[in-house]
This record gives C-alpha cells, sequence and structure tokens, in this order.
C-alpha cells in the first residue's frame, strides 16, 4: 500500500524550448518520484492536450487542486492511482488537468510505487511479467514540422537491426548507421553543415528518394563491419501534409499535391522501390479505410503503423483491428494522459496481433522512465532518435537494465 505524502510541480523545459511540469511526487515513507511530461510538434487531433486552454497556468492550478486531494491516498496498484487522477479530472480526457499534469502524476506516481516494493519500474508497472527488451528504432535523416520545413517533406527516415546479440549491440549499430548517413551528406549534399532536426535526425537539402538512397547505403556500410542487418522505414507524418479544404496531400519541398489514390500509390511505391519494412502514418489520421486497403496491400512486406490515426486511445484501437487497419501501433503515453490508458490501448492492439512501437516524442524531457514503460508493455520496437542526450538517456537505461537485472531477451524482427 503506497500513501502519497506531497505533490508539487515545477517549471522546465523540453529538448525544443517549450514548458512542461515536472511533477514532484512523496511518499508517507519518503520515497521521491519525479517526472516531466513531453510534448510533440505533429500531432494527432485526438491527443490529450498538453495543458488545458494550451495555457500552462491553467495546468499549475490544476495541479494545485488536485494535489491538496491526492495528499493522503492510499493506493494499491497503478490502475488505481490512475483512475482516481481521471475522476479529479473528470471530463474523461484529461481536459482539465492536460497531460502535462496527468501524465507527470501517474508515472511519478508509478515511479515512487515501483520504490516502495524494491523492484525496477517495468516490474511494477508489467506485474512482473515482462520478458523481453525492444529493438530500437531510430530516425536517421528528418524533415517535415521536425525539420520547420528545411529538410525532406517525409517527416522520417527510420532504420532498425533485425536482430542482435544484445540491446548494447543494437544500439551501437544504430550509432554507427546515423554517423555514415552524416558523413554520406557531407559528400553528398553541398549545403550540409551538419544540422539536425529536433530529434537528432540529420537535416538536408537533398530531396525524400535521395535521402533514402544515402540512408541505405549507410545501412550497408555498417551492415558489412558489423553483421548485423537492418531494415528501411518512414514516418510519413501525412497529417501534416493533409490540406483538408482541398482534401489533398501538399508535398512543400516538390510544389507538389496528392490526392488520396495518388497518396496510395506513392507509398506502395516507395515500399516496393525501397523495400520499406516499416511506414508510420502514410495516410491523414482519420482514414481508417484507407489505411486498411494499404494494409491489405502491402501488410505482409511491411508494417503499416498508426500514430495520429490511433493516439494511444483505445477505442480508436478497437476501430481499427476492427477495420484492420494497421498492422502495427505507436504508442506514446502523453497522447492520452496516463499509464492505465495507454496500457488499456496496448492490450487492446495485442487483441488485434499489432507491432508495439513505444515511441518519444520531439520535444522530450531527460528522464528515463519511457525505456521501462517499453519493456513493460511488451514492445518490439523502441522509438527514441539516436542522439541527443534526452533520447540517449532512455536507450543508456535499458542498457543499464539489461546488464544489472538479465533475464530480458532482446527482440527480433522476420519481416
Amino acid at each position: 500500500m503506497v500513501e502519497i505524502s506531497d505533490v508539487r510541480g515545477t517549471l522546465v523545459y523540453t529538448s525544443r524550448g517549450s514548458y512542461s511540469i515536472e511533477v514532484t511526487l512523496v511518499s508517507k515513507r519518503g520515497f521521491v518520484g519525479r517526472f516531466a511530461s513531453p510534448s510533440g510538434a505533429s500531432t494527432g487531433e485526438k491527443e490529450v492536450p498538453m495543458f488545458p486552454g494550451n495555457d500552462v497556468g491553467k495546468a499549475f492550478e490544476a495541479l494545485s487542486t488536485v494535489s491538496q486531494k491526492l495528499v493522503g491516498f492510499k493506493f494499491e496498484s497503478q490502475a488505481e492511482l490512475d483512475g482516481f487522477i481521471d475522476d479529479l479530472d473528470g471530463t474523461g480526457s484529461y481536459e482539465k488537468l492536460g497531460a502535462a499534469v496527468s501524465l507527470g502524476l501517474s508515472m511519478a506516481g508509478a515511479d515512487v510505487s515501483a520504490m516502495e516494493m524494491g523492484v525496477p519500474l517495468y516490474h511494477w508497472l508489467s506485474n512482473g511479467h515482462a520478458s523481453r527488451l525492444p529493438l530500437p528504432l531510430g530516425n536517421i535523416i528528418g524533415g517535415g514540422k521536425h525539420a520547420r520545413g528545411r529538410s525532406i517533406d517525409i517527416q522520417e527516415i527510420l532504420v532498425f537491426p533485425r536482430e542482435a546479440r544484445s540491446y548494447q549491440e543494437a544500439f551501437d549499430s544504430l550509432v554507427k548507421v546515423h554517423k555514415a548517413a552524416g558523413m554520406i551528406l557531407a559528400k553528398r549534399d553541398r549545403c550540409f553543415t551538419g544540422g539536425k532536426n529536433d530529434e537528432g535526425a540529420w537535416t538536408t537539402s537533398l530531396n525524400d528518394e535521395e535521402a533514402l538512397e544515402i540512408v541505405i547505403e549507410a545501412m550497408d556500410m555498417v551492415s558489412g563491419e558489423t553483421g548485423i542487418n537492418f531494415s528501411l522505414g518512414v514516418d510519413v507524418a501525412a497529417s501534416s501534409l493533409w490540406d483538408r479544404e482541398l482534401g489533398k496531400y501538399y508535398y512543400p519541398r516538390r510544389n507538389l499535391y496528392r490526392d488520396g489514390e495518388e497518396q496510395l500509390s506513392y507509398i506502395l511505391e516507395l515500399i516496393d522501390k525501397y523495400e520499406l519494412k516499416y511506414v508510420e502514418d502514410p495516410l491523414e489520421e482519420n482514414d481508417f479505410t484507407g489505411f486498411a486497403r494499404l494494409t491489405e496491400e502491402a501488410g505482409d512486406k511491411a508494417f503499416i503503423v498508426g500514430d495520429d490515426l490511433f493516439v494511444t486511445n483505445k477505442s480508436r484501437v478497437s476501430l481499427g483491428v476492427e477495420k484492420k487497419s494497421a498492422n502495427g501501433i505507436i504508442i506514446k503515453p502523453n497522447q492520452v494522459g496516463d499509464l492505465t490508458k495507454a496500457g488499456d490501448a496496448v492490450a487492446e492492439a495485442g487483441r488485434g496481433g499489432l507491432l508495439i512501437v513505444v515511441s518519444h516524442r520531439s520535444g522530450e524531457t531527460p528522464y528515463p522512465q519511457l525505456a521501462h514503460v517499453a519493456i513493460a508493455f511488451g514492445a518490439t520496437l523502441f522509438k527514441c532518435g539516436v542522439v541527443g542526450g534526452e533520447r540517449v538517456i532512455k536507450h543508456n537505461e535499458i542498457i543499464r537494465i539489461e546488464n544489472e537485472f538479465g533475464g530480458l531477451v532482446p527482440s527480433s524482427i522476420n519481416k
């Protein structure tokens, strides 16, 4: 039984310089948990807001109000804590608290609970059922909103190792791919200055296809050096390209419009031409039918992954499973506001056989807890960038878990 004795908040900043709130929760026995929620640039319209009314001041007011009711609260499970926080908000979607407060409380409470029980956080969150480590999925060359429209139109060109003897080996190989891509860009892109986007991916003046070719070359170089095989993927972030009034996708670097059919054909061409194994948000966030068509046509070749489509929301996942709209899902706890609701989305995705990908946000915070969430939720892939302190701290946490606790087997992917 954990009893809360103190709750407080501090204004802090994400990796993009935006506001967040570090929530500190103290148990009666003196254990202290802290967490500050990240925020995204490319966000789904159904996400829980970061702050109520987009006002960090209102978030502090809400935290002050609920903290008085949390002091003295006792709980025995994460669901009990999160359910109480949800009830205090009263809207069912954290409109009064915002994700910065709700997830901050949820994650800090989970941290304290694990400390009280004397177990790692992933053990608490999985009820002791965690059995494997994910594989790292890294952003090598980036564009879209994460590069403020100054790089490629596709938001992310991604790479993951298909197998590795350890997480450390897997992540080390990904770092090598990132470095190799930077060296190739320095030779091929006359405008390249070593610039990176919000998530530490390289930016470039080259077009999408040229960037894809460079990443493939980097993968081949590192594969020859390490013996590790890699798969290529993209996050199109199609909702960011979608012009709702025109009903078309707009690619600004090319000044090119594509309607729904043309977008579907383009994605299928990319999958075949570049042997993509991972395609995230290829269509706008409400096109469950288009996603289903793409999954039917290419799901045997690649993981068709929904992020904005699902926003870690169980009801949207249920709809996607019913329509067979995807065979993979991004899980971002801040999208839904607490760990229990995120876990519910994972369980529903598991019912549909979807690949689980636990993901960071472009505006990240330097806390390691997301690594534990990825392990606890049984993620096959952990999407958390490659470089940048706020990213690397999470990869290092998995390496530490691997070395200190053992017994967790790295995942593998054969697609």
